[in-house]
């Protein structure tokens, strides 16, 4: 934690707010962390996977996604149109990350049922 914000740094300097500003709301993590376990995604595979988000949701997301290269939209001129997502290298490295907030979410929510 020393190296990500130092004296006299504004916050929004930080590769936290960074990081953040990427997978902040609350589709974003959902729609990485699904590719990452399930692999390639079509557009209505994902929305299905992720119901009740919307359509305009979903889009606004995915475009926000790709602009941040963490995710690759294929698509292949075929008819009807045929779009897949997946996990860029961008996208791939933040998975351990993700990973780890899922195990101390577990461990956590179990110490929370506990009490």
């Amino acid at each position: 934690m020393k190296d990500c914000i130092k004296p006299n740094m504004n916050f929004e300097e930080t590769g936290f707010a960074y990081t953040m500003s990427l997978i902040s709301g609350k589709y974003k993590l959902p729609i990485l962390y699904s590719l990452a376990f399930y692999g390639t995604f079509r557009y209505n595979e994902l929305k299905r996977f992720l119901d009740p988000i919307s359509f305009k949701t979903l889009t606004s997301n995915l475009k926000e996604l790709e602009e941040y290269k963490l995710i690759i939209r294929k698509e292949y001129q075929e008819i009807p149109p045929k779009v897949e997502y997946f996990l860029s290298d961008k996208g791939k490295s933040l998975m351990p990350i993700l990973d780890q907030l899922c195990v101390w979410g577990e461990k956590n929510k179990q110490e929370s049922l506990k009490k």
